[in-house]
């Protein structure tokens, strides 16, 4: 009974903090605005499966693709048997999912298996980020508070494979010691267990327990811990790419108020019609404020891997522009102004804005919109989206575009074309051409 008590205990403080976290990230989508109803709700699903669970993407890099992929489905087994714990823990009941049969059996080998494949498959990764110089895993935007991020969430990690192989290697000894039944079956476990085969059954259910509850409770402490990380994308990768956009890539949307505004010159009548008329606060992006809310999605997704900036060919040839720096700078500027917002209304302002403050406009102009980025992303962010209503703030707002496009600009005003010659002298190039043929 005691024990249900501290598990239930634990489960609402981790409760509380998650429903609190959950309604600071509410408010703060509340801030963005909003965008075309979800559609296609078939075709998303298809590529939830094929890019989320099937790691499709991911795969393109064969020997880490694997390794990822691996954690990442064997993950998806072992909250299987974590619900088993969580039952078990608030009603005091042993194995309860056992009933489940041989299905049990083959969720408990399977868990049991990723379990060790993932613990070494982690000292990898964390190997590769202390000791190997990874070009991608460095850049202006990788701080040292960035690293240590992922060395904790890495961490935790590990400690959760080892303490569920604890669970289960004590766990085996104590059945088959105690002479109960055994639920479920343990291939690795059973191999571990061989080391403590000199313990007493009191020191082999003690270590049951505090494995237990050290998994148990680092499962609590990482639910809470991965919103406020890198890591957050191990809840939100699902819904991103369920959610991302279904367009072909280099698509741009038109902006619907300038959509407006044109179809009203070509028919004079709808200037009159009042149900046309819409408050346009701010043309494109400025702040964290202007953004979508898919844009905000799509910067607590990221997974800050980087493959996005190692194939960026703006990147690659030396300029500034760092498509992961564009999206982190985004989350990093909404946990910034986002309270403040919050408490005083959309006219509070601290300042700064994402523009300038965060990404330079020399970054904005760098980029070619090769779309290289977005198909290489694992989670299936559109970068080029977000840079693009960004440029457009600095074109439509502060006429700040590169002089060479304020020129082209200039003359399709003036001359109805981007080239520098009136309507009369367009075809004078020509003239000599109709002399010659006459000759």
């Amino acid at each position: 009974m005691l024990k249900q008590v501290l598990f239930l205990l634990a489960l609402l403080v981790t409760l509380g903090v998650f429903t609190y976290t959950t309604l600071r990230l509410a408010a703060l989508f509340r801030l963005t605005k909003k965008t075309k109803p979800i559609k296609n709700i078939g075709q998303r699903i298809k590529r939830t499966l094929a890019v989320a669970f099937g790691q499709t993407r991911i795969l393109r890099k064969p020997v880490l693709g694997m390794m990822h992929a691996l954690v990442f489905w064997g993950f998806c087994l072992i909250l299987i048997g974590s619900l088993d714990m969580l039952i078990d823990g608030l009603f005091g009941t042993h194995r309860v999912l056992q009933f489940l049969g041989p299905v049990y059996d083959v969720i408990i080998a399977s868990g049991d298996i990723f379990a060790f494949l993932i613990f070494l498959i982690i000292i990898a990764f964390l190997i590769m980020r202390i000791f190997m110089n990874i070009r991608r895993f460095s850049g202006a935007e990788m701080t040292h508070q960035s690293h240590r991020d992922a060395n904790i969430a890495l961490t935790l990690i590990l400690l959760l494979m080892l303490s569920l192989l604890g669970m289960n290697t004590f766990y085996y000894l104590e059945s088959v010691n105690s002479f109960h039944g055994l639920a479920g079956l343990y291939p690795v476990s059973k191999v571990l267990s061989t080391m403590f085969t000199g313990f007493s059954l009191t020191h082999i259910h003690t270590l049951h327990e505090v494995n237990w509850w050290t998994h148990i409770l680092l499962i609590f402490i990482f639910a809470n811990y991965l919103p406020y990380s890198k890591h957050f994308h191990v809840f939100m990768s699902i819904p991103n790419v369920f959610l991302s956009n279904l367009d072909p890539l280099g698509k741009l949307t038109n902006m619907e108020s300038i959509t407006k505004e044109v179809k009203m010159m070509l028919d004079p009548n709808a200037a009159f019609d009042e149900s046309t008329e819409e408050e346009v606060s701010r043309f494109g992006v400025l702040d964290a404020e202007d953004v979508s809310w898919k844009n905000y999605l799509d910067a607590l997704a990221c997974t800050q891997c980087g493959r996005c900036t190692d194939v960026c060919p703006a990147n690659i040839t030396g300029k500034k522009l760092s498509p992961r720096k564009i999206v982190m700078d985004l989350r990093s500027r909404m946990k910034e102004k986002g309270p403040g917002l919050i408490k005083h209304g959309k006219e509070y302002t601290d300042e700064k804005s994402l523009i300038r403050d965060y990404i330079s406009p020399e970054e904005l102009w760098a980029c070619t919109t090769c779309n290289a980025c977005a198909r290489e992303c694992p989670i299936n962010i559109n970068h080029p989206a977000l840079i693009i209503d960004m440029r457009r703030y600095l074109v439509m707002e502060e006429s700040a575009a590169p002089s060479e496009l304020n020129a082209i600009f200039s003359n399709i005003e003036n001359n109805g074309a981007p080239w520098q010659f009136s309507q009369e002298d367009r075809m004078a190039w020509a003239d000599d051409l109709f002399m010659n043929k006459k000759n």
